[in-house]
């Protein structure tokens, strides 16, 4: 492999998917009809895929002794030396001073947002990871951050009720991956992970619980209250294909130990697949009506 093709796949390109979030609000506000505000979003999900890729970099960085010692983060291409650290972290801040740059051009409030996400994934790196639940709190704030930053880039007034379900789906993934990591892991999860050590099967089963309950009343008062839904009333028919995701998610999750790899499930996964192609499909129709 390349030392391009290392750094590439060092800026994990398959968690960009995540960055897709930046663009709910070009199709909540109905404005995916209008050319100019479609491509400042799409601007702003390449903006966010920057700032994920440098703090990628940044993080098998910090953590490359620690993945050394894994069965299948040794090869990282930054653990197992293909990537010196001195060269990825050259990168990083190069994408990072590109990527703040490119912000600007996309207004001061964005560049606020992106400024925000780039000191939380900092953060993230560097602490938060390894405390109990605030792991996971602290995922869900960059979903809304993001969530955030495509309001401002297309300068629209959006539900606090959308940026809650972000926030939620955020939780129920989090909360879900530790799930994973605990079931299919066991006593070596702990080396993979230092928060785990505090987390126990019946702890997530409850949070997962909660926060699945919770989504899907943010999701339904969104399309029952939100500004939106009161001039497109039939938003509310798109309730069941987030019911059904967070269900199957559940099942991928409790019987067959999956969950450990959101992107791969969501990718992979055919019956989930379908359903969230139906539920865009049944946004944009409700959105148009």
């Amino acid at each position: 492999m390349s030392t391009a093709r290392a750094l590439l796949s060092s800026m994990r390109p398959r968690q960009w998917p995540k960055n897709l979030v930046v663009l709910s609000a070009v199709i909540f506000a109905g404005r995916f009809t209008q050319p100019a505000e479609v491509l400042r979003s799409i601007a702003g999900v390449a903006v966010f895929c920057l700032i994920s890729g440098a703090m990628y970099l940044v993080n098998d960085v910090h953590d490359r002794e620690q993945d050394r010692a894994h069965e299948t983060k040794r090869l990282r291409p930054i653990a197992s030396g293909r990537v010196s650290p001195r060269l990825a972290l050259g990168v990083a801040s190069g994408l990072a001073l590109v990527s703040l740059g490119a912000s600007i051009v996309l207004g001061l409030r964005f560049a606020g947002v992106a400024l925000a996400y780039l000191a939380l994934q900092g953060a993230y790196t560097f602490f938060l990871k390894d405390l109990v639940i605030l792991d996971v709190m602290a995922i869900a704030a960059g979903f809304v951050l993001r969530a955030q930053a495509g309001i401002v880039a297309i300068s629209v007034a959006f539900s606090p009720w959308l940026l809650a379900c972000a926030a939620l789906l955020a939780l129920f993934l989090g909360f879900a991956k530790r799930r994973n990591e605990l079931s299919v892991l066991k006593a070596t999860a702990v080396t993979h992970r230092a928060s785990l050590e505090h987390y126990t099967p019946e702890l997530i089963d409850q949070l997962l619980s909660i926060v699945t309950a919770s989504t899907i009343m943010s999701y339904s008062l969104y399309t029952f209250f939100s500004p939106t839904s009161r001039t497109h009333n039939y938003l509310m028919l798109t309730i069941p294909f987030v019911v059904y995701g967070l269900f199957r998610y559940l099942y991928l999750v409790y019987q067959r130990d999956l969950g450990g790899s959101p992107e791969e499930i969501l990718l992979k996964d055919a019956p989930l697949i379908v359903d969230i192609a139906l539920w865009l499909a049944a946004s944009l129709v409700a959105m148009s009506l």
